[in-house]
């Protein structure tokens, strides 16, 4: 059942105040937060605040929304008035921003209540949550193993049960990949559909926010509420198409669900099994599996990271030492501060991306590296137009494997940067995703599949991911931490 859902229900009955209910999902968040490493800054103050304001409405016999008073997180890169926002970085350390990010503003306004900020990989570049100055993130299901990245505390305070939801950020998978591993949901909105006002950018033309959830139908919520559009940001164009929360429960037969035969290459057994189940499920449900070749897939990994790294490279230069964040205490003139600011501030991740970034833009090798890049993203994106002629959507794996213990992705940097693999065509190409659990290995760590979309088709992957929800329930498992409702 929709953990959003419930709590409304809860409180609107009485059955708990909101100020309860808050102090419950604190107290949790003090008990577990010290092995999970979820939050990197628990705000009690602000989330007791807002719980007060929620407890006088009900008391005056009012309706409250369906977010309204319901505890919830957001990414350490989505800027909080007055409060730190790091990106989990030694060089945005104390800063504290003037403005909120358009979500927040909006969550803000329908009265959600703010836990805190959750860890990540240093501004957002990782696939572990171990990047993170802060230390990483781990899995509720096995705390020994990572929760993934770069959402990594994100996914481990929803699948911890220490925040209802929560709102992450998605460049290359970074919010299904960690739902994936955590065992829970994570939706990758179309590019231009949720606002990126007072999102710390990483990479500008495939940065997302979404939400991380429990069930399919809390992310249909969470999407429909902060979907809207904002003049602030130029590349917004908010929902398209309606309420996805009308048409989730909306019968699939006769839908055509795709398979890239790429897609399968190379991931592990228990994964593609799990896949394998998974397309049963839904020709039980009436809908047909058609299978098909995408070549160009392939070179989505390479073109992801010189296009990612570029705009790193261009976006991260603005952490001088001289307007913000953490300043080098010794230096000798103003460009030596720089560069010792920026060598000390940011970690060995941060460093080797913008210098990547900054190779394949300079003179003599942007067209042999960031230009074919471009192109081929291009080809990319066609690709996935051809396959949409065919099929309602695109299923496929979201990593090739489960979540890798604490440490694997220092050891295995190389590897690491595979399990993005079969997320980043969605970035490049500016489609939607959801990430949704499909069983589990034979260690019970969880295995996750994605329903890629077209643009702005959100309700129908959100519905088709529904539908799977119903029927395969003991995929949807819950950990041993944190509230119980």
């Amino acid at each position: 059942m929709s953990i959003i859902k419930k709590i409304h229900d809860m409180l609107s009955s009485k059955e708990i105040s909101c100020k309860e209910l808050t102090e419950q999902y604190l107290s949790e968040i003090d008990k577990s937060n010290g092995e999970l490493n979820a939050y990197v800054n628990i705000t009690p103050e602000v989330a007791l605040e807002q719980a007060q304001k929620v407890d006088e409405k009900l008391a005056k016999g009012e309706e409250i929304g369906m977010l309204e008073g319901v505890p919830m997180t957001l990414k350490d890169n989505m800027s909080t008035k007055g409060i730190e926002t790091t990106c989990c970085s030694k060089i945005l350390t104390g800063y504290k921003p003037i403005y909120n990010a358009t979500v927040w503003d909006n969550l803000e306004s329908k009265g959600a209540v703010l836990l805190g900020k959750t860890n990540m990989d240093e501004f957002a570049m990782g696939s572990s949550c171990e990047t993170s100055y802060f230390g990483g993130a781990t899995n509720p299901f096995n705390t020994k193993h990572c929760a993934g990245g770069s959402s990594g505390g994100g996914a481990s305070a929803v699948s911890g049960n220490i925040a209802a939801y929560a709102l992450g950020s998605d460049t290359g998978g970074s919010i299904r990949q960690p739902a994936s591993f955590c065992g829970i949901v994570g939706l990758k909105p179309t590019y231009g559909a949720v606002s990126r006002y007072g999102l710390i950018a990483y990479a500008s033309s495939l940065d997302q926010i979404g939400p991380i959830t429990k069930t399919v139908e809390d992310a249909s919520i969470v999407f429909d509420a902060i979907s809207d559009y904002d003049p602030k940001d130029s590349t917004s164009q908010g929902r398209q198409k309606g309420l996805t929360y009308d048409t989730i429960n909306n019968d699939i037969k006769g839908m055509k669900i795709g398979i890239a035969r790429e897609y399968l290459e190379g991931i592990r057994d228990d994964v593609k099994e799990a896949l394998l189940n998974a397309t049963k499920v839904y020709e039980s449900l009436g809908a047909e599996i058609v299978y098909f070749d995408m070549p160009a897939i392939k070179y989505a990994l390479p073109v992801y990271y010189i296009i990612a790294c570029a705009e790193a490279s261009s976006n991260l230069g603005r952490y001088d030492g001289i307007r913000y964040g953490f300043k080098a205490e010794h230096y000798n003139g103003t460009h030596d501060m720089m560069c010792r600011t920026r060598s000390e501030g940011f970690g060995e991740e941060v460093k080797r991306r913008i210098l990547l970034g900054t190779y394949v833009l300079s003179a003599g090798y942007y067209d042999a590296y960031y230009k074919k890049a471009q192109n081929l993203r291009g080809t990319i994106l066609k690709a996935f137009n051809d396959a949409f002629l065919n099929c309602d959507f695109i299923l496929a794996p979201t990593v090739p494997m489960t979540a890798f213990e604490m440490g694997h992705a220092v050891s295995d940097p190389v590897e690491t940067y595979l399990t993005d693999i079969c997320t980043v065509p969605v970035n490049i190409a500016g489609l939607p995703a959801v990430s949704i659990p499909c069983g589990f290995n034979a260690k019970g760590m969880p295995i996750g599949m994605q329903l890629i979309g077209n643009k702005f088709e959100e309700a129908k992957i959100l519905n088709a991911a529904n539908m799977y929800e119903k029927v395969a329930k003991e995929n949807f498992k819950d950990t041993k931490w944190g509230v119980k409702l």
